[in-house]
């Protein structure tokens, strides 16, 4: 049956319909992009082809995460980082011996005692985990922010640790002229000033040279641009119940056209350091920082999580946990961002303890 209603509440229905209806779909546009981006994919991952990367924090991070996974990884690239247990659970030791080596410079056979003492208690893998992997430590000659008897304190103890583990495939990179950031050959900010998104046209390609100490030479060279897809997804999944990792919302993933068809492919975790994080600086890191196109010819997908600033705790420049502030145990299998990174690698293939 047709209900007929009269002219003037037809006019003023019609009326209504102009205002409300395009506030109604703004509203549901708006809870479209509120929804949480997807969760990340399963993929074929090869679990000889696993490694982490880092610049600054992201590279204290990446070998915290090495040496708590060593037993499934295959190597760590640290740039402009310093080494395992530098901060011992005190802001003030960071920001003095384990960026300007003042008033002191990091210990690294003190440091080894400490991975020999946690690897015994099951704190992080045992120190054999570490056989045959390759580790890639690099700083520039102008960097200002952290010390080079700091940096060269990682490639240390990671010597140290080399007759424990039955060999390793070490190389330390000291004498470039670039400042504290990301050298890339023509993406960022002008080399010699350096500065935000931290990514510098250095003429170096420092994500090839770290991807290549990492999974072997290239068989080609890389593309000028890459050509998979950059995912975003949800990264609140995969926090431990009652641990509060501190991070975004959402992380990114990198998909070598390979990978994203199904294919067989590795697996690089690159951490962001302080203030490059997406809400700081975009997708800057994420897609210009270099290790893209490498994947694209090395077949591997890239993790990028990615932190969240806070005050409380105080973490200010989305730095990654290196000195506590997420709680006991940050630098082992039992901290909170360690423990996110594992469930977040095990969805994705790569299964973790």
């Amino acid at each position: 049956m047709m209900v007929m209603f009269p002219r003037e509440f037809s006019q003023r229905a019609a009326q209504a319909a102009r205002v409300f209806i395009p506030a109604a779909l703004a509203l549901a546009l708006a809870a479209c992009a509120a929804e949480p981006a997807p969760r990340l994919p399963e993929l074929d991952i090869d679990p000889d082809r696993v490694a982490v990367a880092g610049l600054s924090s992201g590279a204290y991070m990446a070998t915290q995460v090495h040496l708590a996974h060593s037993d499934r990884l295959r190597g760590a690239a640290l740039l402009a980082g310093g080494p395992y247990g530098c901060a011992g659970a005190s802001l003030e030791t960071a920001l003095g011996p384990c960026m300007v080596a003042e008033p002191y410079a990091p210990d690294p056979a003190r440091l080894a005692g400490v991975v020999r003492e946690r690897a015994a208690a099951g704190d992080i893998a045992p120190v054999s985990g570490l056989a045959g992997d390759a580790v890639y430590v690099l700083r520039g000659r102008a960097d200002t922010v952290v010390a080079e008897a700091v940096t060269r304190s990682a490639h240390d103890l990671y010597a140290a640790l080399a007759d424990d583990a039955g060999g390793l495939s070490l190389h330390y990179d000291g004498g470039r002229d670039f400042p504290h950031l990301m050298p890339t050959l023509d993406a960022g900010v002008d080399c010699a000033t350096g500065g935000t998104p931290y990514l510098g046209r250095c003429g170096f390609d420092a994500a090839g040279e770290a991807m290549a100490w990492l999974f072997g030479p290239a068989s080609s060279p890389a593309p000028a641009t890459a050509a998979g897809e950059l995912r975003r997804f949800d990264q609140a999944p995969y926090a431990a119940p009652g641990a509060d990792p501190l991070l975004a919302e959402a992380g990114y993933l990198y998909l070598p056209p390979a990978c994203a068809a199904g294919g067989r492919c590795g697996l690089l975790v690159a951490f962001h350091g302080c203030e490059q994080n997406a809400d700081k600086v975009g997708e800057a890191f994420v897609r210009d920082a270099g290790f893209n196109r490498w994947a694209d010819v090395h077949r591997v997908a890239v993790l990028y999580p990615q932190v969240r600033s806070s005050y409380l705790p105080l973490n200010p420049k989305a730095c990654w946990d290196w000195w506590g502030y997420t709680g006991e145990g940050y630098d082992t299998r039992r901290g909170a961002q360690p423990r996110w990174l594992a469930a977040a690698m095990t969805a994705l293939g790569a299964p973790m303890p």
